[in-house]
């Protein structure tokens, strides 16, 4: 590992395992409680591939005329990223008309199977299609504090133009944090109700393959090559990645307070 990168990881290394031993695994531990997480855990997932395309914005020409930006590596890097993540194989049983799929959409037919309330993430992605401002679609929709700090960190640091930040946060500290524990507990739920979990499994275990393997070292890579010999970027990736994941334990906290209020 280049010798930069092993610093960030292991300046991150304290935080990130706040996060793997996180409390919100222990506390899900039936089909109720996987529905209350999803409600909540769906806007991760959503803003997750806005950071995505703030960086594809960033690091490639998404306008006409067109004209090469940056360096032919990095936009590998990133179109490889997001050819997976908005339109990776679906599984089978959704038919032939969802042969590709986002893995955001995936997780909401995934939520629908579970009988989860899909209705938070809807009206809030509602109001942002017509226009409506992030943060007061967030103020506009009913869900924790926690959540709501999460998403506006997400799109400040979109805010903030710069790709080695955003490279950073979107590699560390994201989707990539969802310890063997947690898959364990939805294929034991499986076992009793395969028809209401078969995506969410599918998913997790997509999920984990293709990000926690392929596209992980894709995004290190990337996040190496923006931030490249230069002292500043990196302190800034470290600094911004870590608020990332004190974010995240921030909306698992508010998860956790919502699944012990309902069950």
């Amino acid at each position: 590992m280049e010798p930069m990168l092993a610093q960030l990881t292991t300046a991150l290394e304290p935080t990130r395992q706040r996060l793997l031993s996180h409390p919100v695994y222990a506390t899900v531990h039936d089909l109720d409680g996987l529905r209350d997480l999803t409600t909540y855990h769906a806007f991760a997932v959503w803003d997750f591939m806005s950071l995505l395309k703030a960086l594809q914005r960033s690091l490639t020409c998404v306008s006409v005329p067109w004209m090469p930006v940056g360096a032919g590596s990095t936009r590998y890097l990133i179109n490889e990223i997001v050819t997976g993540e908005e339109s990776d194989e679906a599984p089978a049983w959704l038919g032939v008309a969802n042969s590709h799929i986002s893995h955001y959409e995936l997780y909401r037919i995934a939520m629908q199977q579970l009988g989860a309330d899909t209705s938070p993430i809807d009206q809030f992605t509602d109001r942002v299609m017509a226009g409506t401002p992030i943060r007061q679609a967030l103020q506009e929709t009913d869900v924790p504090e926690g959540v709501r700090q999460f998403v506006q960190y997400t799109f400040d640091v979109i805010a903030t133009g710069k790709p080695h930040v955003m490279a950073s946060v979107f590699t560390f500290g994201r989707e990539d944090l969802i310890p063997d524990m947690f898959l364990h507990l939805v294929r034991a739920l499986d076992a009793d109700a395969p028809a209401q979990l078969r995506t969410f499994r599918y998913y997790l275990e997509r999920h984990i393959e293709i990000d926690g393997d392929h596209h992980s070292q894709l995004a290190m890579q990337m996040v190496t090559e923006l931030c490249a010999d230069d002292a500043t970027r990196w302190q800034e990736a470290t600094d911004w990645a870590i608020r990332g994941m004190e974010a995240r334990i921030g909306l698992w906290n508010a998860v956790c307070e919502r699944v012990a209020v309902v069950n």
